[in-house]
């Protein structure tokens, strides 16, 4: 990726283009990033800048990262996000990273964490069908069916799809346009839906497909 900011899902509304037709949006509250810890293929083995997001009390940080963020003379930040980016060589520890290092019309790939349900079955995790209602299939309607094949090989493969936790992945979006910027209030706003709740943190970077 060659340019990313971390941001925070804000949630759903609706602009209109100059069309006068109406764009779903996702609003972002995008940055800014300070640059806490720059990694180098000398000292480290690969090259990454590590960027905090969201102001934090400085009596709510633990003593290691309070050294952490007062070796790069940075302000206690709530959630730290390491970016590897292709060309770190003109970011410095202290640099700020703002909306506005995406401009409308541009792709993003948006990552970040689905939401939990929950344990599930494998109707609702996997849009299984039921069984039939009919004489000889109950009492459960809604359960997985056969789960392996007979004496050979007498057991379950794996990866077999079966009811379990559903949610609280790590989920990509890929291509949504950006739709609207706002470097002032630190906003973005990107078309369609992102992974994740309101208040969730998401990962914005320039899309592998563009």
């Amino acid at each position: 990726m060659k340019k990313a900011i971390v941001g925070k899902k804000i949630g759903m509304t609706q602009l209109f283009d100059q069309n006068g037709n109406v764009v779903p949006v996702t609003v972002i509250e995008a940055g800014p990033c300070a640059v806490v810890q720059k990694k180098t293929a000398e000292n480290d083995g690969y090259e990454a800048v590590q960027v905090g997001f969201g102001d934090m009390k400085a009596s709510k940080v633990s003593k290691p990262l309070k050294g952490h963020f007062a070796k790069g003379d940075v302000a206690p930040k709530k959630v730290l996000r390491e970016l590897r980016l292709e060309d770190i060589s003109a970011m410095n520890v202290g640099d700020i990273i703002k909306a506005d290092v995406f401009a409308e019309g541009e792709a993003v790939d948006v990552t970040g964490t689905s939401k939990g349900k929950g344990y599930s079955g494998t109707i609702k995790r996997w849009n299984f069908g039921r069984l039939k209602e009919s004489h000889g299939t109950g009492p459960v309607h809604r359960h997985g069916g056969s789960l392996g094949a007979c004496s050979s090989p007498s057991r379950v493969f794996k990866g077999k799809k079966m009811a379990g936790h559903l949610g609280s992945e790590r989920v990509t979006i890929q291509n949504l346009n950006v739709v609207k910027v706002d470097a002032e209030k630190n906003i973005i706003a990107v078309k369609g839906a992102v992974p994740g709740p309101k208040g969730g943190i998401v990962v914005l970077f320039d899309s592998v497909k563009a």
